[in-house]
């Protein structure tokens, strides 16, 4: 393992601490393995296949089963065309642009469905390796992270109402705690409309997704120390034009749509 194991040892336990978020998990996991190596990839792959669907097991007692009952016809269709959207748009640019076909697959399921854990579910299905998928969620991430702060001023320029906020940060943020800063920032209202929250008085059902989603985190991290230097320069920049040209159309079609009171 070498010199190389102590950096990872602590960078993973400091990932897993309630100050690092995963998209944070995920660039540790990068600058460890772009500074110190990784220091044993066949473990750390094995990990990672243990951990990822045993995580995304486990998000599932994170869901409202009231809220989801209660969407209705209407939120299923406008939500079923919004992921059929994205995802022919990204197929559509990910040719263009010439992205290879894993990476491109993966940034569009990352914008049209639910971010870093659409990737991290699909990315074993279609034999995306590490480097691949690493890329596209460090590409989601970084997005959602300008999300946070674009949407807010955005939002009041638009007239928006807090509901109206709230909906759209919901549809066009791939990432939880995306959406929360950024409703938090626009009011308490939008927050109300725009977070998903565990049922109350259900502490084992709370505790299962707690360690789901530091599973999660701390798989991040081992995806992100399968990148390479050369992983990056082979890739170039077309996975991240990819996925501003793919979230900008569906942040803007969802906002028109929302306004013309179309989705509400």
């Amino acid at each position: 393992m070498g010199r190389s194991f102590v950096p990872f040892a602590a960078l993973l336990a400091f990932s897993l601490t309630p100050w690092t978020s995963p998209p944070a998990a995920l660039l540790l996991g990068i600058a460890c393995a772009l500074v110190f190596g990784q220091p044993a990839p066949g473990r750390v792959r094995v990990a990672t296949k243990a951990l990822l669907p045993a995580s995304v097991v486990g998000l599932g007692f994170g869901m409202n089963l009231h809220r989801v009952l209660r969407a209705g016809a209407q939120g299923l269709d406008y939500t079923s065309g919004g992921i059929a959207f994205a995802l022919t748009l990204g197929w559509l640019l990910g040719r263009l642009l010439k992205v290879g076909d894993a990476i491109s697959r993966l940034v569009s399921v990352g914008t049209a469905i639910c971010g870093g854990s659409a990737i991290a579910t699909v990315g074993p299905v279609i034999g995306a390796d590490d480097e691949e998928m690493s890329i596209a969620l460090g590409t989601v991430f970084l997005l959602n992270s300008a999300a946070l702060i674009l949407f807010p001023p955005i939002g009041r320029a638009c007239g928006l109402s807090q509901s109206q906020f709230g909906l759209w940060a919901a549809l066009a943020i791939h990432d939880t705690s995306s959406v929360v800063g950024a409703c938090l920032n626009f009011g308490a209202d939008a927050l109300a409309v725009g977070a998903t929250h565990l049922p109350q008085g259900a502490p084992v059902w709370t505790r299962l997704h707690s360690l789901a989603k530091a599973g999660l985190t701390a798989t991040l991290f081992l995806i992100g120390t399968g990148i390479s230097r050369a992983a990056l320069q082979k890739v170039g920049a077309r996975p991240l034009v990819q996925g501003i040209a793919l979230w900008a159309m569906v942040a803007t079609t969802t906002l028109a749509l929302i306004r013309a009171g179309v989705i509400r």
